[in-house]
């Protein structure tokens, strides 16, 4: 253990507390022992190491409140796609990452990362642009939202899939006119297709975690989510855990539906498992999320669908509160959320006990109503808001759902005006782990074209920190150890180039972590950091 005394001191202590902020930190070993002025802190110990700020600012290390860790970890080897600006663009992408990685005829070429909301005509693609550039190979491309995705006609050979292939429930294989197979796999479709490709070795499995784990810790973050964790991700991460290879922690939610008798292993190192994670429907710039209000344009009275029936989620809630396991259900549309709250009531109600004792979690939460968010805040329901929406997909929102609702997702402002503990997350590797950059899309609401939206639910820089450390810290249970800058917590601090409550909001996204402190230990460091006695 580490009992080492150390005082932070010359820059910006943000504890995002109330109150005048400190001039210095005092840390014994692994925890925050004092604040005050420099005088007092090397008073009280005089052979401190001083670790000088250099007018760097000092906050709660980031928690970050939802992602899927092991999923970064798989994609370090899959053809980034992010960047394409048409289906031909990605396909012969991943022609050139076939060469590259000389991937033999007949073995699997995945690419990740497609948004086909900044394609031509927002299509996606479809196996004739696969075919063409990967003829001997199966290919597969996944969309960035990583619920559709498109293979070729050899990779549709191989997963079994033909033009008699009904509909699985819940998903959908996209067919032309002729009712031919496009090579568009969606929902259902598409995670049944992805949990046929081959996986890594453990080995090189186990290598891509521990590179996945220094992009969060470059990030500012001390603890990782694993967001749907089956038995082969939770064999990986205790198998590291039990090496003592993970520099950070990672809490894991059990599939609900395939295992989840996960949720009675015992904590392995700096892993464990946290409760239940369940899925209740799909992605809102894909248009499969589940809305009360029809999409605009494409079919009449569309509006997605679900993944479960009322009473599947009900008995998931259920059975999550008479364990006293928390559950997150991913929630993007606001008849997803609101199926949700129904079930958070009526096992509520079942049980005998509040809800809010789990602390379960509405995962996206893009379309939530102010009407649901009341009744959140009354069952104790913590939305986490996926907010760099705003950016990315903010214009799509507006075009998909019209002013009125596009303009309103993410609404942190009405959650914070209601006194509702919210978290915000990037939801990787649909985006990277940047908590700064879910924080300047909270603060700012603009996006990629330019629009603002919805003014009035903007946060203050302040209380969007909050919501990447204290309240971060409130969603996992850990809120009397970590996320918060006062004596007896965690001595888990970030390290940034400027202060976000002091800076221009605009210039939020562009501070850089500098230092990521974990137990009183840095585990990541971008330059040389200067100390003295």
């Amino acid at each position: 253990m580490n009992q080492t005394e150390q005082i932070f001191c010359n820059g910006p202590i943000v504890t995002l507390e109330e109150g005048p902020a400190p001039q210095a930190v005092l840390v014994r070993g692994e925890r925050i022992a004092a604040l005050g002025s420099r005088a007092e802190l090397e008073a009280m110990a005089p052979g401190a190491l001083r670790r000088d700020l250099e007018g760097r600012a000092l906050l709660p290390a980031f928690l970050d409140a939802h992602s899927h860790i092991t999923a970064v970890a798989a994609t370090l080897d899959l053809c980034p796609l992010g960047d394409a600006a048409s289906p031909e663009e990605a396909a012969q992408r991943m022609a050139r990452f076939r060469a590259e990685r000389a991937i033999p005829e007949g073995e699997w070429v995945i690419g990740f990362g497609y948004d086909h909301n900044v394609f031509p005509g927002k299509a996606h693609p479809t196996r004739a642009e696969l075919d063409r550039a990967l003829p001997r190979n199966p290919a597969l491309m996944t969309h960035a939202s990583g619920h559709m995705g498109t293979a070729n006609g050899l990779a549709l050979s191989r997963l079994g899939l033909s033009r008699d292939t009904p509909d699985p429930e819940g998903g959908r294989l996209g067919r032309d006119a002729g009712g031919a197979l496009t090579g568009y796999l969606e929902e259902a479709a598409f995670f049944a297709a992805a949990g046929q490709i081959p996986k890594p070795s453990p080995a090189q499995a186990l290598a891509n975690l521990e590179r996945a784990q220094e992009v969060y810790l470059a990030h500012g973050i001390t603890l990782a989510q694993d967001g749907r964790t089956g038995r082969a991700e939770d064999q990986l991460l205790s198998t590291l855990a039990a090496r003592d290879r993970l520099k950070l922690e990672v809490v894991g939610y059990a599939d609900l539906q395939h295992c989840p008798e996960l949720v009675r292993r015992p904590p392995v190192g700096r892993y464990r498992v946290g409760g239940y994670k369940i899925f209740l429907d799909g992605s809102p710039q894909g248009r499969t999320a589940w809305m009360r209000e029809p999409y605009l344009g494409g079919e009449a009275d569309y509006r997605g669908y679900p993944a479960h029936t009322d009473e599947e989620v009900a008995a998931a809630v259920e059975r999550a509160l008479r364990e006293g396991r928390q559950i997150l259900a991913h929630c993007n549309g606001d008849a997803a959320a609101g199926q949700f709250l129904t079930a958070c009531r009526r096992a509520q109600e079942r049980v005998g006990r509040p809800v809010g004792t789990i602390r379960p979690v509405m995962i996206h939460a893009q379309t939530v109503g102010s009407d649901q968010l009341r009744e959140a805040a009354e069952l104790g329901v913590i939305p986490s808001f996926f907010a760099a929406h705003i950016w990315y997909w903010g214009d799509v929102h507006l075009e998909n759902l019209g002013r009125a609702r596009g303009a309103h997702i993410s609404p942190a402002g009405t959650a914070a005006g209601l006194g509702l503990p919210f978290t915000l997350h990037q939801d990787s590797p649909v985006l990277p782990p940047d908590p700064l950059e879910s924080v300047w899309c909270a603060v700012c609401r603009r996006t990629r074209g330019g629009a603002r939206l919805a003014e009035e639910e903007r946060v203050s820089p302040r209380e969007a920190l909050r919501a990447v450390t204290r309240y971060a810290a409130r969603q996992y249970g850990l809120e009397r150890e970590r996320g918060r800058i006062v004596p007896g917590q965690r001595a888990d601090f970030v390290l940034l180039s400027g202060d976000p409550t002091a800076v221009e909001p605009e210039e939020i996204r562009s501070l850089r972590v500098e230092e990521t402190i974990r137990a009183g230990e840095t585990v990541y460091r971008a330059g040389i950091q200067k100390t003295d006695r």
